[in-house]
Protein backbone atom coordinates (compact mmCIF):
# COMPACT_ATOMS: atom_id res chain seq x y z
CA UNK A 1 0.00 0.00 0.00
CA UNK A 2 1.23 3.56 -0.72
CA UNK A 3 2.31 5.60 2.30
CA UNK A 4 0.05 8.27 3.78
CA UNK A 5 2.14 10.95 2.05
CA UNK A 6 1.55 9.27 -1.32
CA UNK A 7 -2.17 8.81 -0.61
CA UNK A 8 -2.56 12.51 0.28
CA UNK A 9 -0.65 13.60 -2.83
CA UNK A 10 -2.72 11.32 -5.10
CA UNK A 11 -5.98 12.62 -3.60
CA UNK A 12 -4.80 16.18 -4.15
CA UNK A 13 -3.97 15.42 -7.78
CA UNK A 14 -7.30 13.69 -8.42
CA UNK A 15 -9.21 16.63 -6.92
CA UNK A 16 -7.26 19.01 -9.15
CA UNK A 17 -8.10 16.99 -12.28
CA UNK A 18 -11.79 17.01 -11.33
CA UNK A 19 -11.68 20.77 -10.81
CA UNK A 20 -10.14 21.24 -14.27
CA UNK A 21 -12.84 19.09 -15.87
CA UNK A 22 -10.46 16.35 -17.02
CA UNK A 23 -12.23 13.60 -18.98
CA UNK A 24 -13.20 10.70 -16.73
CA UNK A 25 -11.37 8.12 -18.85
CA UNK A 26 -8.12 10.13 -18.76
CA UNK A 27 -8.45 10.82 -15.05
CA UNK A 28 -8.82 7.11 -14.30
CA UNK A 29 -5.83 6.23 -16.53
CA UNK A 30 -3.66 8.82 -14.75
CA UNK A 31 -4.79 7.45 -11.39
CA UNK A 32 -3.76 3.91 -12.35
CA UNK A 33 -0.41 5.08 -13.72
CA UNK A 34 0.42 7.12 -10.62
CA UNK A 35 -0.74 4.36 -8.28
CA UNK A 36 1.77 2.02 -9.94
CA UNK A 37 4.52 4.63 -9.61
CA UNK A 38 3.62 5.20 -5.94
CA UNK A 39 3.90 1.46 -5.23
CA UNK A 40 7.29 1.32 -7.00
CA UNK A 41 8.54 4.29 -4.98
CA UNK A 42 7.12 2.83 -1.78
CA UNK A 43 9.18 -0.30 -2.30
CA UNK A 44 12.26 1.91 -2.17
CA UNK A 45 11.03 4.18 0.65
CA UNK A 46 10.82 7.21 -1.65
CA UNK A 47 8.16 9.77 -0.72
CA UNK A 48 6.51 12.05 -3.34
CA UNK A 49 8.67 15.11 -2.54
CA UNK A 50 11.85 13.00 -2.62
CA UNK A 51 11.50 12.00 -6.28
CA UNK A 52 14.31 13.38 -8.46
CA UNK A 53 14.96 13.37 -12.23
CA UNK A 54 17.26 10.40 -11.61
CA UNK A 55 14.36 8.52 -9.92
CA UNK A 56 12.20 9.15 -12.96
CA UNK A 57 14.92 8.01 -15.38
CA UNK A 58 15.22 4.75 -13.45
CA UNK A 59 11.44 4.29 -13.61
CA UNK A 60 11.37 5.03 -17.36
CA UNK A 61 14.15 2.45 -17.84
CA UNK A 62 12.02 -0.08 -15.95
CA UNK A 63 9.07 0.60 -18.25
CA UNK A 64 11.30 0.06 -21.28
CA UNK A 65 12.62 -3.21 -19.85
CA UNK A 66 9.02 -4.36 -19.44
CA UNK A 67 8.59 -3.67 -23.16
CA UNK A 68 5.65 -1.31 -22.65
CA UNK A 69 4.68 0.20 -26.00
CA UNK A 70 5.84 3.80 -26.59
CA UNK A 71 2.28 5.17 -26.38
CA UNK A 72 1.84 3.62 -22.91
CA UNK A 73 5.20 4.92 -21.70
CA UNK A 74 4.37 8.37 -23.06
CA UNK A 75 1.06 8.41 -21.17
CA UNK A 76 2.69 7.27 -17.93
CA UNK A 77 5.33 10.01 -18.19
CA UNK A 78 2.64 12.56 -19.04
CA UNK A 79 0.78 11.58 -15.88
CA UNK A 80 3.96 12.10 -13.85
CA UNK A 81 4.53 15.53 -15.38
CA UNK A 82 0.96 16.54 -14.59
CA UNK A 83 1.19 15.13 -11.04
CA UNK A 84 4.35 17.03 -10.19
CA UNK A 85 3.05 20.19 -11.84
CA UNK A 86 0.11 20.09 -9.41
CA UNK A 87 2.37 19.47 -6.40
CA UNK A 88 4.53 22.42 -7.47
CA UNK A 89 1.48 24.67 -7.94
CA UNK A 90 0.40 23.81 -4.39
CA UNK A 91 3.81 24.79 -3.04
CA UNK A 92 4.93 21.28 -2.11
CA UNK A 93 7.94 21.37 -4.48
CA UNK A 94 10.33 24.03 -5.74
CA UNK A 95 10.51 22.50 -9.23
CA UNK A 96 8.97 19.73 -11.27
CA UNK A 97 11.41 16.76 -11.48
CA UNK A 98 9.59 15.48 -14.59
CA UNK A 99 10.13 18.63 -16.68
CA UNK A 100 13.36 17.35 -18.21
CA UNK A 101 12.07 13.84 -18.95
CA UNK A 102 11.89 13.36 -22.73
CA UNK A 103 8.82 11.52 -23.99
CA UNK A 104 9.56 8.38 -26.03
CA UNK A 105 9.14 8.81 -29.76
CA UNK A 106 5.84 7.40 -30.93
CA UNK A 107 5.66 5.90 -34.39
CA UNK A 108 3.80 8.21 -36.74
CA UNK A 109 0.47 6.65 -37.61
CA UNK A 110 -2.41 8.03 -39.57
CA UNK A 111 -5.99 7.50 -38.42
CA UNK A 112 -8.27 5.02 -40.13
CA UNK A 113 -10.44 6.83 -42.69
CA UNK A 114 -13.26 5.32 -44.71
CA UNK A 115 -13.84 6.46 -48.29
CA UNK A 116 -17.15 8.25 -48.91
CA UNK A 117 -18.48 5.19 -50.75
CA UNK A 118 -17.51 2.96 -47.81
CA UNK A 119 -19.30 5.30 -45.40
CA UNK A 120 -22.38 5.25 -47.60
CA UNK A 121 -22.29 1.44 -47.79
CA UNK A 122 -21.95 1.16 -44.02
CA UNK A 123 -24.82 3.51 -43.20
CA UNK A 124 -27.19 2.52 -46.00
CA UNK A 125 -26.85 -1.19 -45.17
CA UNK A 126 -28.20 -0.72 -41.62
CA UNK A 127 -31.87 -1.79 -41.86
CA UNK A 128 -34.68 0.02 -40.07
CA UNK A 129 -37.04 -2.85 -39.26
CA UNK A 130 -36.63 -3.11 -35.48
CA UNK A 131 -36.23 -0.43 -32.76
CA UNK A 132 -32.56 -1.40 -32.24
CA UNK A 133 -31.84 -1.16 -35.97
CA UNK A 134 -33.56 2.24 -36.18
CA UNK A 135 -31.51 3.36 -33.17
CA UNK A 136 -28.24 2.17 -34.68
CA UNK A 137 -28.95 3.82 -38.03
CA UNK A 138 -29.67 7.14 -36.30
CA UNK A 139 -26.70 6.80 -33.96
CA UNK A 140 -24.12 6.20 -36.68
CA UNK A 141 -25.65 8.72 -39.08
CA UNK A 142 -25.22 11.29 -36.29
CA UNK A 143 -21.71 10.07 -35.38
CA UNK A 144 -20.52 10.60 -38.96
CA UNK A 145 -22.57 13.73 -39.69
CA UNK A 146 -21.28 15.51 -36.57
CA UNK A 147 -17.84 13.91 -36.05
CA UNK A 148 -18.58 12.78 -32.51
CA UNK A 149 -16.37 10.88 -30.08
CA UNK A 150 -17.87 7.67 -28.61
CA UNK A 151 -18.24 9.42 -25.24
CA UNK A 152 -20.08 12.30 -26.90
CA UNK A 153 -22.50 9.92 -28.63
CA UNK A 154 -23.58 8.27 -25.38
CA UNK A 155 -23.70 11.59 -23.49
CA UNK A 156 -26.28 13.06 -25.88
CA UNK A 157 -29.70 13.70 -24.35
CA UNK A 158 -32.99 13.80 -26.23
CA UNK A 159 -33.00 17.55 -25.54
CA UNK A 160 -29.62 17.87 -27.32
CA UNK A 161 -31.29 17.74 -30.74
CA UNK A 162 -32.44 21.05 -32.24
CA UNK A 163 -34.45 20.16 -35.33
CA UNK A 164 -35.37 23.78 -36.07
CA UNK A 165 -31.72 24.87 -35.93
CA UNK A 166 -30.57 21.66 -37.66
CA UNK A 167 -27.87 21.14 -35.05
CA UNK A 168 -26.89 19.17 -31.94
CA UNK A 169 -25.69 20.45 -28.60
CA UNK A 170 -22.61 18.34 -27.77
CA UNK A 171 -20.84 18.06 -24.41
CA UNK A 172 -17.18 17.54 -25.29
CA UNK A 173 -13.96 17.01 -23.37
CA UNK A 174 -13.50 19.15 -20.29
CA UNK A 175 -17.29 19.75 -20.14
CA UNK A 176 -17.01 22.14 -23.10
CA UNK A 177 -20.25 22.56 -25.03
CA UNK A 178 -20.37 23.11 -28.79
CA UNK A 179 -23.14 23.34 -31.36
CA UNK A 180 -22.57 21.08 -34.38
CA UNK A 181 -24.62 21.24 -37.60
CA UNK A 182 -26.35 18.01 -38.63
CA UNK A 183 -27.20 17.14 -42.22
CA UNK A 184 -30.56 16.09 -43.57
CA UNK A 185 -29.92 12.29 -43.56
CA UNK A 186 -28.88 12.40 -39.89
CA UNK A 187 -31.86 14.55 -38.85
CA UNK A 188 -34.22 12.33 -40.82
CA UNK A 189 -32.80 9.22 -39.11
CA UNK A 190 -33.08 10.94 -35.71
CA UNK A 191 -36.69 11.92 -36.36
CA UNK A 192 -37.57 8.32 -37.28
CA UNK A 193 -35.79 7.04 -34.16
CA UNK A 194 -37.51 9.49 -31.82
CA UNK A 195 -40.91 8.77 -33.34
CA UNK A 196 -40.74 5.01 -33.80
CA UNK A 197 -37.92 3.42 -31.81
CA UNK A 198 -37.10 5.39 -28.67
CA UNK A 199 -40.66 5.12 -27.26
CA UNK A 200 -40.44 1.33 -27.74
CA UNK A 201 -37.12 1.19 -25.85
CA UNK A 202 -37.94 3.65 -23.06
CA UNK A 203 -38.82 1.99 -19.73
CA UNK A 204 -38.35 5.09 -17.58
CA UNK A 205 -40.19 8.22 -18.80
CA UNK A 206 -37.67 10.53 -17.11
CA UNK A 207 -34.56 8.95 -18.70
CA UNK A 208 -32.92 11.88 -20.55
CA UNK A 209 -30.50 9.87 -22.73
CA UNK A 210 -31.03 10.16 -26.48
CA UNK A 211 -29.81 6.69 -27.41
CA UNK A 212 -31.23 3.91 -25.23
CA UNK A 213 -30.23 0.29 -24.71
CA UNK A 214 -32.76 -2.51 -25.08
CA UNK A 215 -33.33 -2.22 -21.31
CA UNK A 216 -34.08 1.48 -21.61
CA UNK A 217 -30.85 2.81 -20.14
CA UNK A 218 -28.16 5.09 -21.52
CA UNK A 219 -25.74 3.20 -23.77
CA UNK A 220 -22.08 2.71 -22.84
CA UNK A 221 -19.18 3.43 -25.21
CA UNK A 222 -18.50 -0.31 -25.41
CA UNK A 223 -22.10 -0.82 -26.63
CA UNK A 224 -21.49 1.72 -29.39
CA UNK A 225 -18.24 0.06 -30.49
CA UNK A 226 -19.79 -3.40 -30.45
CA UNK A 227 -22.79 -2.37 -32.56
CA UNK A 228 -20.56 -0.57 -35.06
CA UNK A 229 -18.44 -3.71 -35.48
CA UNK A 230 -21.62 -5.68 -36.23
CA UNK A 231 -22.71 -3.31 -39.00
CA UNK A 232 -19.20 -2.95 -40.43
CA UNK A 233 -19.10 -6.73 -40.89
CA UNK A 234 -22.60 -6.63 -42.36
CA UNK A 235 -21.47 -4.06 -44.94
CA UNK A 236 -18.19 -5.93 -45.55
CA UNK A 237 -16.17 -2.79 -44.75
CA UNK A 238 -12.51 -3.76 -44.37
CA UNK A 239 -10.19 -2.69 -41.54
CA UNK A 240 -10.83 -1.65 -37.96
CA UNK A 241 -13.98 0.45 -37.99
CA UNK A 242 -14.46 2.30 -34.71
CA UNK A 243 -16.43 5.39 -33.68
CA UNK A 244 -13.17 7.31 -33.96
CA UNK A 245 -12.80 6.10 -37.56
CA UNK A 246 -16.17 7.74 -38.30
CA UNK A 247 -14.91 10.92 -36.64
CA UNK A 248 -11.69 10.82 -38.68
CA UNK A 249 -13.69 10.21 -41.84
CA UNK A 250 -15.93 13.21 -41.03
CA UNK A 251 -12.91 15.51 -40.70
CA UNK A 252 -11.07 14.15 -43.74
CA UNK A 253 -14.12 14.38 -46.00
CA UNK A 254 -14.69 17.98 -44.86
CA UNK A 255 -11.09 18.84 -45.71
CA UNK A 256 -11.41 17.16 -49.11
CA UNK A 257 -14.59 19.15 -49.69
CA UNK A 258 -12.81 22.45 -49.11
CA UNK A 259 -13.48 23.20 -45.42
CA UNK A 260 -10.68 25.10 -43.69
CA UNK A 261 -8.81 23.71 -40.68
CA UNK A 262 -10.17 26.32 -38.26
CA UNK A 263 -13.75 25.32 -39.06
CA UNK A 264 -12.89 21.63 -38.69
CA UNK A 265 -11.17 22.37 -35.38
CA UNK A 266 -14.35 23.99 -34.03
CA UNK A 267 -16.59 21.21 -35.31
CA UNK A 268 -14.39 18.54 -33.70
CA UNK A 269 -14.05 20.46 -30.44
CA UNK A 270 -10.23 20.40 -30.54
CA UNK A 271 -8.61 22.79 -28.06
CA UNK A 272 -5.56 23.21 -30.30
CA UNK A 273 -5.25 23.58 -34.07
CA UNK A 274 -2.14 21.36 -33.96
CA UNK A 275 -4.40 18.41 -33.07
CA UNK A 276 -6.53 19.06 -36.15
CA UNK A 277 -3.52 19.28 -38.44
CA UNK A 278 -3.19 15.49 -38.54
CA UNK A 279 -5.90 15.61 -41.22
CA UNK A 280 -3.62 17.55 -43.54
CA UNK A 281 -1.21 14.61 -43.26
CA UNK A 282 -4.05 12.22 -44.07
CA UNK A 283 -4.90 14.27 -47.17
CA UNK A 284 -1.23 14.51 -48.16
CA UNK A 285 -0.83 10.72 -47.84
CA UNK A 286 -3.95 10.20 -49.98
CA UNK A 287 -2.61 12.51 -52.69
CA UNK A 288 0.80 10.79 -52.69
CA UNK A 289 -0.91 7.40 -53.07
CA UNK A 290 -3.04 8.72 -55.93
CA UNK A 291 0.09 10.12 -57.60
CA UNK A 292 1.94 6.81 -57.21
CA UNK A 293 -0.98 4.92 -58.74
CA UNK A 294 -1.69 7.28 -61.59
CA UNK A 295 1.38 9.15 -62.82
CA UNK A 296 3.28 7.33 -65.62
CA UNK A 297 6.65 8.35 -64.18
CA UNK A 298 5.83 8.13 -60.49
Amino acid sequence: MPSEAWSRALRLFDADLRRRGMAEKTRRAYGVDLGQFALWCGGQSIEPVEVTPRTLRRYAALLSERRDVPATVARKLASLRAFYRVLREHGLLAQNPADLMPAPKRPASLPTVLRPDEMAALLDRIPVSTPLEVRDRAMFEVAYACGLRAEEIVDLDAASVDFDGEQLRVEGKGSKTRLVPAGEPALRALGRYLERARPALATEPREPALFLSKSGRRLSTSDVRRRLRVWARHAAVQGGVSPHALRHSFATHLLEGGADLRAIQELLGHASLSTTQIYTRVESARLRAAYARSHPRA
